[in-house]
This record gives C-alpha cells, sequence and structure tokens, in this order.
C-alpha cells in the first residue's frame, strides 16, 4: 500500500492513510474489526458525497456534474446497502482513529476547494476524485476485504470495489480530458 500512497499524497484520504499507517501497530487498518472498516467505508462515501456537493455548487463543466452526480448517486445506493445490512445483523458502524483522520482531513480539503473557480476548481476536483479512489480501492482490496470476517459484509465490500473502481476509470478520462 505504501507505494501507492506515496503518489498520492495530494489526496485526503492518502494523507490519512499515511499518517495512520505510520502511527502505532494498532492504527493499522488491516487491524479494524468490520464494524470499524463499516464506518470508515461509510465515512470516506459520505465524503465523496460532499465532494460531488461541491463540484456541483461550484463548477459549471457538465462532465464535472455527470461525475458529481453519478457520485452522490453511487456512494449514497452503496451506504444504503450498507446500513440495512448492518441492522439486518444489529450491530452499528463504530468510529475509529482512521475514519476521524478521514473527516478532519476532508474539511482541510473542501476549505482549500471552495477558494477555487473554473477550470482550476475542475483540474483539482478531478484529480483529487481519481488519487481518492485510487486510495479507497487499495485500501479496500489490500486491507479490509482480506481481513473482513463476515461473509455478507465482504461480498459487500466486493461489489463495492468493483462500483468504485468503475469511478476510478472514470475519473482518469475526466483527469485527462482536463488536461487538454
Amino acid at each position: 500500500m505504501n507505494k501507492i500512497l506515496l503518489g498520492l499524497l495530494q489526496s485526503v484520504l492518502a494523507s490519512a492513510l499515511v499518517a495512520g499507517c505510520a502511527t502505532a501497530e494498532t492504527n493499522n487498518p488491516e487491524n479494524l474489526s468490520d464494524v470499524e472498516i463499516a464506518h470508515v467505508a461509510y465515512t470516506a462515501d459520505n465524503i465523496d458525497i460532499r465532494y460531488a456537493h461541491l463540484a456541483l455548487a461550484i463548477s459549471t463543466n457538465p462532465d464535472i456534474h455527470d461525475f458529481a452526480r453519478s457520485m452522490i448517486r453511487d456512494h449514497t445506493a452503496v451506504n444504503d446497502r450498507a446500513l440495512a445490512l448492518l441492522k439486518k445483523l444489529k450491530v452499528s458502524p463504530m468510529d475509529n482513529y482512521l475514519s476521524k483522520q478521514l473527516i478532519q482531513r476532508s474539511h482541510q480539503l473542501i476549505n482549500e476547494m471552495r477558494q477555487l473557480k473554473g477550470a482550476e476548481f475542475d483540474k483539482r476536483y478531478a484529480n483529487n476524485e481519481l488519487s481518492y479512489h485510487k486510495a479507497v480501492n487499495d485500501l479496500v482490496e489490500n486491507s479490509f476485504i482480506p481481513n473482513i470476517e463476515n461473509a455478507e459484509v465482504k461480498e459487500l465490500f466486493k461489489t463495492g470495489l468493483g462500483i468504485f473502481k468503475g469511478h476510478q476509470a472514470h475519473a482518469e478520462i475526466m483527469v485527462s480530458s482536463l488536461r487538454k
């Protein structure tokens, strides 16, 4: 994970992961319980939904708007499924060091992006979405899924990973088109 994270330092999530992995052994994503993992994922989804709402408010680019709307739709749907599963299992997501770091860093990035306009905002948003999805997908695929104990939770994460890899591919196209 460190190789990917080093290339993603501009990302809020990557910053949080680097900070989280640099702390004591107990602050290792691989040591989180299923309910802590669920909270990190729910938090990450909500953060991306906030970024999308910001993009809809600031950007005038139709491609950015299309992407942002798909982020809201897809991340909301995954969160709804996750909450329904947690209710079925009669457990609640559990806050933890990583979810707290994600929230803290997201506030910093949102404040930064609020200052941007036009193409500058679009490029920053697109680059963040690409790095955010790379970091989340790496975390989910390499740390969370192998360590999730509940089969239903694991299956939900595998389904979500497929959706979020699609987001990453879409973000790559968006970043590339904004470079022209």
